[in-house]
């Protein structure tokens, strides 16, 4: 469903857009979308990040396990 609504934008990024598409619902519609699915993939990859930095300790001593095992450093 689609909603009307109305933003204000300054004049440069307006000229900017229609530059690049003369539809500007479109265009915004895409860029915020793109925009938002980044703001996803960056809040995810913190999130893995802090879960492999709580498990790290474990981790290496798993990987250092291993690799003695292995019969290397």
């Amino acid at each position: 469903m689609r909603v009307k609504t109305s933003i204000t934008l300054p004049k440069d990024l307006l000229l900017s857009i229609d530059r690049q598409n003369r539809n500007r619902s479109a265009f915004i519609e895409k860029a915020s979308r793109a925009y938002l699915a980044r703001l996803d993939k960056t809040s995810r990859e913190a999130m893995d990040e802090r879960t492999i930095n709580r498990h790290a300790d474990r981790l290496n001593r798993e990987a250092l396990e291993v690799l003695e095992y292995q019969g290397l450093p």
